[in-house]
């Protein structure tokens, strides 16, 4: 879950993040908007002059299938989130292709000359020849 929420002023410079209820009630009095949902950022409606955002510290932890990503205040998480490689997902499409290309070109199948329904006479609008009509 997202503890906090992150701030710009109208110039676009960014502030410290605040919790939930503050950006909440700033959202209902009208002082802010909404900047982006994810991840959820407000906009001030005031310029805020001289802006001095604390230092965040970003930490990454690299896995094989998904990358953690984690922004700290000293200990305390103000936002995180995991980033999904696609190096297995390009992997698995490559190989499904594959097969199917190997079964097309293994599949030895004889030429089969196209059936006459009678849907294909009647898109066509063509009469039925002689031999095939039921005239007794």
């Amino acid at each position: 879950m997202q503890n906090y929420v992150f701030v710009i002023d109208t110039n676009k410079q960014p502030l410290n993040p605040v919790t939930p209820r503050r950006a909440r009630k700033l959202l209902t009095k009208g002082k802010a908007a909404v900047f982006r949902r994810y991840p959820f950022c407000i906009i001030l409606k005031h310029a805020v002059k001289n802006p001095s955002p604390q230092p965040l510290t970003i930490k990454l932890d690299l896995g094989s299938k998904t990358t953690g990503i984690a922004l700290l205040d000293n200990e305390s998480v103000i936002w995180c989130a995991e980033l999904e490689h696609r190096g297995y997902q390009i992997e698995e499409s490559l190989s499904s292709r594959n097969a199917l290309r190997r079964g097309r070109r293994n599949r030895k199948t004889r030429y089969r000359e196209p059936q006459k329904h009678e849907w294909f006479r009647k898109r066509n609008k063509k009469p039925v020849p002689k031999h095939r009509r039921d005239d007794g």
